[in-house]
């Protein structure tokens, strides 16, 4: 439990990337301002998080078992562990989901939303009663810039990501009413090992059902166009926890912040026009049609990035 002014902070998805890296972020905090409680659906990944971790493993950070896809896994991490009082959540634990879409079955969609939406969900209802009645907390989730912005060969994952930006975005409303902030953090590419296994995998498969067009356009447009992006804007996972803790440590959090301002332009074309056009429009054009203005974009980019600007375009 937390000692006297200290906050009780449990993430989500912990054994890896983001998560790991929020929690160990905070867990370091130099004032010793939060207890975290860093939690994975399976134990047998924790060594990276408790070697990143070091001296503050069982001091300011415990390691827990938590499946968000599971009732039973929550109410016992919750009433076990935590004896059900939470200050901060931080819902990171995600699934990616990349290809075209007639490849895909619906027990694979099923499974990207049971984490993204329903994961979450299940951990931040669990969560409301207690900050309800205590009239205050903070919910923290991991969203993306694909909760905002749809990204071709990404359907499923957007529409995860939209759904609970949906859902975030109507329940903060309510949740003022009890002092209780709720936070989207949205990054665009990050560069972790999840990341990279996912596009290595992909970018072995065969995509059943889909047809010689599409896989061509998949495979010979879409995964360099993406590897390029990363490469040239990709952030850190320490980047994205070090803005999740500046909105945690906020005494009034912001709703939304995107932690990649290289984003910002491209997910404000969708609401530059009422038609939608521009934003669908412009991408098609960058991808399949011009790409060498894409190429080109991304080595203005690659400039902006160098280390004479890093310092003045980073987040803080």
């Amino acid at each position: 439990m937390s000692g006297s002014g200290q906050k009780t902070v449990l993430v989500t998805g912990c054994s890896s990337g983001i998560g790991l890296k929020i929690a160990v972020q905070l867990a370091k905090d130099p004032q010793r301002q939060y207890q975290v409680i860093a939690t994975m659906r399976d134990l047998g990944k924790k060594g990276p998080l408790e070697e990143a971790a070091g001296v503050c493993l069982g001091s300011t950070l415990t390691v827990a078992q938590l499946d968000i896809c599971s009732d039973e896994s929550v109410a016992r991490c919750l009433s076990a562990v935590l004896q059900g009082r939470v200050d901060v959540v931080v819902n990171n634990a995600g699934l990616g989901q990349i290809g075209p879409i007639e490849s895909l079955t619906i027990d694979d969609m099923r499974k990207v939303f049971e984490t993204n939406f329903f994961g979450t969900v299940r951990v931040i209802k669990a969560l409301l009663p207690d900050m309800k009645r205590r009239r205050c907390g903070h919910i923290v989730v991991i969203s993306s810039v694909m909760g905002l912005q749809g990204v071709v060969f990404n359907d499923v994952y957007a529409a995860s990501k939209f759904a609970i930006e949906g859902f975030c975005e109507s329940l903060a409303v309510q949740l003022l009413k009890f002092n209780i902030f709720v936070s989207m953090v949205e990054p665009g590419p990050v560069n972790t090992e999840f990341e990279a296994k996912l596009m290595e995998e992909v970018s072995r498969s065969d995509f059943p059902g889909t047809d010689a067009e599409t896989q061509s356009y998949f495979k010979d447009t879409y995964l360099p166009a993406s590897r390029e992006i990363f490469a040239t804007i990709g952030q850190s996972p320490e980047t994205v926890a070090k803005v999740t803790a500046d909105i945690i440590s906020m005494e009034r959090p912001d709703f939304r912040r995107q932690t990649n301002p290289f984003y910002t332009p491209l997910t404000a074309l969708k609401y530059a026009d009422k038609t939608g056009n521009l934003s669908v429009r412009t991408f098609y054009n960058l991808l399949f049609r011009h790409g060498m203005l894409f190429h080109l974009s991304l080595g203005f980019l690659k400039c902006l990035t160098c280390s004479c600007f890093r310092g003045r375009i980073s987040p803080t």
